[in-house]
């Protein structure tokens, strides 16, 4: 049966709504009573996702959408015109003066009590919803000998230790190469050490080092970094596997270290069982990619409305993206907890500002051709939709790039990082995320090793053709199968089944993993 045409509007003064019939609108369509533009023929085809015309738009005129400009027509735009980027000049970025800061002051919600899942309870008091063996490495030079070593414990060691989860190595790209006294090579090495450090790890910490890098493994991990499980890591630092020692002899000695280093870490993970804890001890990362115009009407909105349910009950959610949300910083500052929050947010925003005015890269660069064919015009439009999935709770701390959390901060976080899926997932492993959410509409199969992801498809037909990769379809909220809260619920109870391990996702399952991705700003030497 055809369905009837059915467009949807942000804000009762958007002047624009988008289509959301599958396959779109053809022209002379009309618009049929009871949906925004009702009695509008359309006069050109308008795909999924895109934008119609719901009024005369002069040349020079704002276009709103969200109740805010996402542009300016470049030229008349008739009613029922299909409304795209190339009609549309992208209004300036805000100014980081003159912000509204910590200005709105939501009433307090009602806690949220009595939800719990079963995760592993660390030394250090953190919670891990998986118990993994991470093998760190300090150099990209050691990446093939790890990849062979965890092959093997794998094969070999796993089978024997039924209770942990998985081994994986923490391959990246630093190590040597760099300007490692350089003021922001901070960032990648303390990225680095905080996920080695991952609530998902277990407090076991073992790494192997090439032996000539510059990040040796004092530095990547000095002493007082990291947890103390017995006396020989208090005397000697953390379980090191160095390739260069002469004791080494062949490459079959290297992997004969590493594997039989791997042995009582793999002991003491096997030992730890999964205890009811509250919801409170959910740290999750919430992210989007490969966005489409139902990004921030359907998904996003559903993990918003997620979000402020886990803040009700205690728990941590952090929000990221710094390209993505800087066109909304006002919405920022304003729903900040406090004037220092907001003044940290304007910190870190001003610094990505600079770090992007040196490579002299435009911010409308993060739109990408796929954001583009899925309706979203320009970064302006991409930010509305991508700031939603925070919720409505104020933002109570803000973290630089590569930061940890502290115990004592909960609530709504600011991780300041880039878009970039998976420099950003990999940042907010790196503060301390044990779970995580990742919303998608055009589809990607995004997934990390070090962490459940759970994948939120936008539209009805992404989560149809791609059916054992999506976890949850939130196009049922645009076909009037459900609304933003039922999707929100649905969401929260799945979260306490994925951390407990009673449920897996189809990342897991087919151990879809991301390489990890280090934001390093500063020189290559």
């Amino acid at each position: 049966m055809t369905r009837p045409a059915l467009t949807i509007r942000m804000h009762a003064d958007d002047n624009v709504a988008i289509v959301a019939n599958d396959g779109g609108l053809p022209a002379g369509t009309v618009l049929p009573p009871g949906v925004p533009g009702a009695g509008l023929a359309l006069r050109d085809k308008v795909p999924q996702g895109h934008k119609v015309a719901l009024q005369n738009i002069a040349e020079g005129e704002v276009v709103r959408r969200y109740n805010v400009p996402i542009g300016y027509a470049l030229k008349d735009i008739s009613a029922g015109s299909w409304v795209h980027e190339r009609l549309l000049q992208m209004p300036s970025a805000r100014a980081l003066e003159g912000l509204p800061m910590a200005t709105v002051k939501p009433p307090v919600p009602e806690p949220l009590t009595g939800y719990t899942f079963e995760g592993y309870r660390n030394a250090d008091g953190s919670v891990g919803t998986r118990n993994i063996l991470a093998i760190t490495t300090t150099v990209q030079c050691v990446a093939g000998v790890v990849t062979q070593a965890v092959r093997r414990i794998k094969a070999e060691l796993l089978p024997l230790y039924p209770h942990v989860d998985d081994v994986i190595g923490l391959e990246h790209t630093y190590g040597c190469g760099v300007a490692i006294d350089a003021p922001d090579a901070i960032i990648p090495i303390r990225t680095l050490r905080n996920i080695s450090l991952n609530p998902n790890f277990g407090g076991e910490v073992m790494v192997v080092s090439l032996g000539c890098e510059k990040l040796q493994p004092d530095r990547l991990l000095p002493p007082g970094s990291f947890p103390i499980t017995d006396e020989r890591d208090a005397a000697l630092g953390p379980e090191t596997v160095c390739l260069q020692a002469e004791e080494h002899v062949g490459f079959m000695s290297m992997l004969d270290h590493i594997v039989q280093s791997a042995r009582p870490h793999l002991e003491r993970l096997n030992a730890r069982r999964r205890e009811t804890l509250p919801a409170s001890e959910l740290v999750l990362g919430v992210q989007c990619g490969g966005s489409d115009a139902f990004s921030g009407v359907t998904a996003n909105p559903a993990v918003g409305f997620c979000a402020d349910l886990l803040v009700r009950a205690g728990a941590t959610v952090m929000f990221s993206e710094n390209t993505e949300v800087r066109d909304a910083v006002e919405q920022l500052t304003s729903r900040a907890a406090t004037p220092e929050v907001a003044q940290a947010i304007v910190r870190e925003l001003g610094w990505y500002d600079r770090y992007l005015d040196r490579g002299r890269v435009d911010r409308a660069a993060n739109t990408t051709p796929g954001n583009k064919a899925g309706g979203l015009s320009n970064i302006a439009e991409k930010a509305m939709g991508s700031i939603i999935k925070s919720g409505t709770a104020p933002i109570a701390h803000v973290l630089a790039p590569g930061e940890k959390l502290r115990r004592d901060q909960r609530g709504l976080v600011y991780a300041a990082t880039p878009a970039s899926d998976f420099i950003c997932g990999t940042l907010q492993l790196a503060a301390g995320m044990n779970l995580h959410v990742f919303t998608t509409g055009r589809g990607t199969p995004y997934g990390l090793a070090e962490c459940p992801v759970v994948k939120v498809a936008t539209r009805s037909d992404l989560a149809r053709r791609w059916h054992d990769l999506m976890d949850i379809n939130a196009g049922k909220i645009a076909d009037g199968e459900a609304t933003i809260e039922d999707l929100g619920w649905e969401m929260f109870h799945l979260l306490l089944d994925v951390a407990s391990g009673r449920k897996k996702t189809w990342a897991e399952q087919w151990k879809l993993h991301n390489a990890l991705g280090l934001f390093n700003p500063a020189p290559v030497t």
